[in-house]
């Protein structure tokens, strides 16, 4: 395995052969062009990890190249070590000034050059690592804002339905007639019910969140589908819900426990959003080394401008004509990531949807 991406810019093709020789003993990869506009060429196709680059260069100078590289986002973080026979200061706080992290001075030692390349390899993955936690910690951030106005939204209607006929039980409990006290009591539990299932999604949230490693096993997809069923049995009979599937199953690697709550999720979104009564297809299809599950509603459809934020952590999917929480589909999509898969929706207004979702099929299924 390669140490790291080198290239090396020098239109003296010894000093050309020797770098590159003794770099390539090290392990590292190496290329080597002999001007500045070839060197410019080559980053651009395949960014290295640092260059060598000499000052002095047919057409394009060392600086030249280095300012080039430096003006564009792309490229301006690749370190630079100038090597050249200009020994004067001037040269060297140039060479600086144009975006140059280390400079030596021809003729060269390998040790020398070799212990600078990689402090400054080391140097640059630090970086690479800093910025991927940066760019972690603000997706973080934003993911819990909306999380906390989500949760928040979401568990106080609930709430104030509880507390209000709580109150009122309290209050005139004694006055009121059987059927009243009986809607109450069903208002109460219904709505201690959203909680509970908006407090048990967060958990699954977490678990998602902090699981690094997931045992992988071949998934027996009839048993945990008629799982769902089961826990579903409430919605889909007050729907009236026609629920359609295969007898058999393509095998699929997964975690039974998560795979099923993505298929609970696109199964209750189905009837809350499809036809009257829902008509919900479920299906599967074998895809170049994975399996891909469906479920097709026969529901209004999905807007275009509507379908890329789906996925989008904590948004609903209709805020007016259903009530569900903004927790789903963002714990389906990370539920399908950790798995090795993806998620997938297909919609035509008027037509219906088919929401998806991709594991890795099992050895020899």
């Amino acid at each position: 395995m390669s140490r790291g991406d080198i290239l090396i810019a020098d239109d003296t093709p010894a000093n050309l052969r020797l770098l590159s020789n003794m770099l390539s003993d090290q392990g590292y990869k190496v290329r080597a062009v002999i001007n500045g506009q070839m060197a410019l060429t080559a980053v651009r196709a395949a960014p290295p990890d640092l260059i060598l680059l000499d000052i002095r260069m047919p057409g394009m100078s060392g600086y030249e190249v280095c300012e080039a590289l430096k003006a564009d986002p792309s490229t301006q973080d690749i370190p630079v070590i100038f090597i050249s026979a200009l020994d004067e200061i001037h040269d060297k706080v140039k060479a600086f000034t144009v975006g140059g992290v280390d400079y030596v001075t021809k003729p060269f030692q390998f040790e020398e050059v070799l212990a600078r390349v990689q402090t400054h390899l080391a140097l640059r993955n630090l970086q690479r690592q800093l910025q991927d936690e940066i760019l972690a910690r603000d997706k973080l951030i934003g993911e819990l804002d909306a999380y906390a106005h989500t949760v928040a939204h979401d568990l106080k209607n609930p709430l104030t339905v509880l507390v209000g006929y709580s109150e009122l039980l309290e209050k005139r409990y004694a006055q009121l007639p059987p059927e009243q006290l009986e809607h109450n009591l069903h208002a109460i539990a219904t709505g201690a019910r959203r909680m509970t299932n908006i407090i048990n999604e967060l958990l699954l949230l977490a678990s998602v969140r902090e699981m690094n490693e997931v045992q992988m096993s071949p998934l027996n997809m009839a048993h945990i589908v008629g799982e769902v069923q089961t826990r579903l049995e409430d919605m889909l009979a007050r729907a009236e819900a026609q629920l359609e599937m295969p007898s058999s199953w393509p095998v699929a690697l997964g975690y039974g426990p998560w795979v099923e709550e993505i298929w609970a999720n696109y199964v209750s979104n189905a009837v809350k959003y499809g036809g009257v009564p829902p008509h919900i297809r479920l299906g599967a299809t074998p895809r170049d080394g994975q399996v891909y599950f469906w479920v097709q509603d026969n529901g209004a459809g999905i807007p275009p401008e509507q379908l890329g934020k789906l996925f989008t952590p904590f948004e609903r999917l209709n805020q007016v004509h259903a009530e569900g929480h903004g927790l789903g589909l963002s714990i389906v999509h990370r539920i399908a990531e950790k798995l090795g898969g993806a998620v997938e929706v297909h919609s035509t207004p008027g037509a219906g949807s088919v929401f998806g979702f991709l594991l890795p099929a099992a050895p020899n299924s």
